[in-house]
């Protein structure tokens, strides 16, 4: 019972890591990449799509992204997704696709992404406790129902803080990386 908490308490985990991880590719740093649109929320006919299944994203240039609708009359709705998301982008709409040209961050922008990652990453943290706190507190209640000891209790809440210092570890070296990534230059 004890094991069965405990994986499922990695597993959660994991997921929350690999949710951050793909959260921070949607950050852009100085070079053009199809993931930083990719999950834009489109208004489409009623209902909100990502952008990547309403069209196709190609790197024409380095600081530049090509946006090519399977349906041309979704070139406005994209157009529009585009100026309300917080990426900071003029659309080029040219009546078949959309360019969108990536100037150079500034210093203040790089900063200012910094502490987007950041607060990315104290969510990811925040969500790494609750789960360590939802697992501690299965462990209390078998404790208090008789189905396992008080020794085997604290134990598996030591194992569960030696897992959570782990991801901890882990979120921590994503962040270091990811905002590495955006202060190059």
């Amino acid at each position: 019972m004890i094991a069965e908490l405990m994986k499922e308490a990695e597993q959660r985990m994991q997921v929350t890591l690999d949710v951050l991880e793909e959260d921070l590719t949607a950050i852009r740093t100085g070079r053009a990449s199809p993931a930083l649109i990719e999950k834009l929320p489109v208004e489409y006919y009623g209902s909100t799509l990502p952008l990547i299944q309403l069209a196709t994203i190609s790197v024409p240039e380095s600081r530049q992204l090509l946006i090519r609708p399977f349906d041309p009359s979704s070139l406005k709705a994209i157009e529009k997704a585009i100026l309300a998301s917080d990426l900071g982008l003029t659309p080029n709409n040219d009546g078949k696709s959309i360019r969108l040209n990536l100037p150079a961050l500034t210093e203040e922008r790089r900063r200012e992404l910094v502490k987007v990652v950041n607060a990315r990453l104290e969510d990811c943290r925040v969500a790494v406790r609750n789960i360590r706190r939802e697992v501690i507190k299965s462990l209390r209640d078998l404790e208090k129902e008789k189905e396992i000891s008080e020794d085997e209790e604290k134990q598996a809440e030591d194992e569960l803080q030696e897992l959570t210092n782990a991801m901890m570890e882990k979120i921590e070296q994503i962040g270091e990386r990811k905002e590495k990534e955006i202060l190059e230059i």
